[in-house]
């Protein structure tokens, strides 16, 4: 962790959102990557956060041979407010929501048997569904 070198460029304090948002650089040479959880960690310590959860990283792309990559992060001046802002795909990777079971066909074919039966139907129509 001490070769891996954090510069953040395009800072932006984003008050609308209560959020920081920067473009961030990792250098880290004659190392493959860097996980997301040790530059929130890096990230976290640099902007005197509270929570790491506040830390949101995406979209790190590494250069045509290595050593650096770069990507996009965003520091919440709260959880609430990462929680009211932050797409639901995003808060699912962070561990911070429950991402649905099932797919979306099932669901739907789901919704569609319980709307052709009336009253406490519908939970046995969905617990046969859950056997």
């Amino acid at each position: 962790m001490s070769a891996v070198t954090v510069r953040t460029r395009k800072f932006l304090t984003n008050r609308l959102l209560n959020r920081k948002q920067m473009i961030v650089d990792v250098f880290h040479p004659n190392k493959p990557n860097v996980s997301k959880n040790e530059l929130r960690t890096l990230l976290g310590k640099e902007f005197k956060v509270q929570d790491e959860k506040c830390v949101f990283l995406y979209g790190f792309r590494t250069a045509f041979g290595g050593q650096k990559s770069t990507g996009f992060a965003f520091v919440y001046d709260s959880l609430e407010d990462a929680l009211d802002v932050e797409p639901k795909y995003r808060l699912v990777r962070a561990g911070l929501k429950k991402k649905k079971e099932g797919s979306r066909k099932q669901r739907r074919e789901l919704k569609n048997r319980k709307k052709k039966v009336r009253g406490k139907g519908k939970a046995a129509v969905g617990a046969a569904g859950k056997k």
